[in-house]
C-alpha cells in the first residue's frame, strides 16, 4: 500500500450551490472512510463552518482568494507549495494554468462549455485552458458515464486516465425526511399553492429546456381542463431567476400561461422539500446532466419522476421514471399525462424511485475516490 499521503483539497467553491454539495458530502465522507492519510483542506474564512467535526487528520487552511482570480493561476500553485502534498485534487474544472502536479481534477459536467455564449477568442482560450488542466492532470474524475464520454469526444482525453465516480443525495436533504416537519401545510399557504402542480426544480440555464417544459405544460393543460382533479393545475418552478434565460419568459408569453407557471426563486432546503413531497409530479427534462440530482431528490421524497432519455439522466434514475425525448414538447406533455392519470404507473415509479436512490451513496463515493488517490500516487511514482 505504501506510505500515508499528504493530499491538498481545494474546498473553495464548498459554498456554491451544486458543486458546494459535492465538496461538502465528499469530504465528510472521506473523514468517515480515512483516517490514516492527511488532508489539508484550502478554503475561505467564509466557508470554513461547512468543515467543522472533521477527525485530526484534516486541517483546515484559509486563503483569501476564490479560483476565479485570474491571479489564482500563479498565486494558488505558489500557495500550495508550503504544504509539500503528495497529491492534489481540484473537485472543478477551473485548474489553474500552472497548476502543481502531480493533480487529480472532478469534472462535474460540460454543459457550460457546450452551452457557452463566448465566441472566438474568449471562447477558445477558455477551451484551451480547460484542456490543458484535463491534459496535465494524473486522474480525471467524472460523476457519470455520459459526462466521460463528453471528456473524451469533446476535451480528447484518453480513457485510460477518465475514472466515473457517481455522486449522491445531500445528506443534509436525506435527514429531513426523517425529521417531523409539521410546517410544511404553513409553506405551502406562505406562497398561496392551493392547487396540484408539477414541479421543476434546478437552475434555468438554456441546457435546462425550461422553455419546453412550459409548452408541454400548457399542452397538458388544456388536456386536462375537463378533469375536475386538475383543472387548477400549475407548472411551479425553483431554484433559479427566469432572467438568466429570456426564452422562459418568451415561453410564458406565447403560451400565454403567465396564470399558471410561477417562478419562486431559490428557497430553502426544507422548503424545497415540502415542494417535493406534495408535488403531483417532478418534471425534469434537462438536454444535458453531468450527474442530475434533483429526479433523485423528487424519488427521496416518493415523487414520481419524469426526465430526459439523453445525457447522464438515464444511468442515474435507471427504470425509475418517465424518459422522454426532451426536445419533443408533445412526448413531454404525454408523459406527464400518464404519470398524473395511470395510477399503477405511480404506484410502481414511487417505489422504485426509492430503490434507485439507495443505488448511490458518500460513503461509496469517497472509497472509490480514495482509490483514485492511490492510483494516481502510484502513478506519478512510476
Amino acid at each position: 500500500m505504501g506510505r500515508n499521503m499528504r493530499i491538498a483539497f481545494d474546498a473553495r467553491a464548498s459554498g456554491d450551490f451544486g458543486i458546494g454539495t459535492h465538496i461538502r458530502n465528499l469530504v465528510r465522507a472521506l473523514g468517515g472512510v480515512d483516517r490514516e492519510n492527511e488532508y489539508i483542506l484550502i478554503c475561505s474564512k467564509e466557508n470554513k463552518d461547512d468543515f467543522q467535526g472533521l477527525p485530526p487528520n484534516f486541517q483546515l487552511v484559509h486563503y483569501r482568494r476564490t479560483e476565479r482570480d485570474w491571479r489564482d493561476h500563479i498565486l494558488f500553485p505558489s500557495f500550495l507549495g508550503r504544504f509539500k502534498a503528495d497529491l492534489h485534487h481540484i473537485p472543478v474544472n477551473r485548474v489553474p494554468i500552472f497548476m502543481r502536479r502531480p493533480y487529480v481534477v472532478t469534472i462535474h459536467d460540460m454543459g457550460r462549455l457546450v452551452y457557452s455564449e463566448q465566441h472566438g477568442i474568449e471562447k477558445q482560450f477558455n477551451y484551451w485552458k480547460r484542456r490543458r488542466g484535463l491534459l496535465r492532470a494524473t486522474r480525471v474524475i467524472t460523476v457519470s458515464s455520459a459526462t466521460q464520454r463528453d471528456v473524451e469526444t469533446a476535451m480528447g482525453i484518453e480513457p485510460e486516465k477518465i475514472r466515473r465516480i457517481y455522486d449522491a443525495l445531500d445528506h443534509g436533504f436525506l435527514e429531513l425526511g426523517t425529521r417531523e416537519r409539521p410546517f410544511a401545510k404553513a409553506v405551502l399557504e406562505r406562497y398561496g399553492v392551493t392547487y396540484p402542480y408539477i414541479l421543476y426544480a434546478g437552475s434555468i440555464r438554456p441546457q435546462k429546456n425550461v422553455p419546453r417544459l412550459i409548452e408541454a405544460f400548457t399542452v397538458l393543460r388544456n388536456e386536462l381542463a375537463a378533469d375536475p382533479r386538475y383543472a387548477e393545475l400549475r407548472l411551479i418552478i425553483i431554484g433559479g431567476d427566469s432572467s438568466q434565460n429570456p426564452a422562459v419568459r418568451v415561453a410564458v408569453s406565447r403560451t400565454r400561461s403567465s396564470g399558471y407557471v410561477r417562478f419562486f426563486g431559490f428557497v430553502s432546503q426544507e422548503t424545497l422539500r415540502t415542494f417535493y413531497e406534495n408535488a403531483a409530479a417532478f418534471a425534469f427534462p434537462s438536454l444535458n446532466e453531468g450527474f442530475g440530482l434533483p429526479p433523485l431528490e423528487a424519488m427521496a421524497c416518493g415523487t414520481p419522476v419524469l426526465t430526459s432519455n439523453v445525457s447522464s439522466l438515464p444511468e442515474v434514475v435507471g427504470t425509475a421514471a418517465v424518459l422522454v425525448n426532451p426536445e419533443n414538447v408533445f412526448e413531454i406533455a404525454r408523459g406527464l399525462k400518464e404519470i398524473l392519470l395511470d395510477e399503477a404507473l405511480r404506484t410502481r415509479l414511487i417505489a422504485e424511485g426509492h430503490q434507485q436512490v439507495e443505488r448511490f451513496s458518500w460513503e461509496r463515493t469517497a472509497r472509490e475516490t480514495l482509490a483514485v488517490y492511490r492510483e494516481a500516487r502510484a502513478a506519478a511514482s512510476a
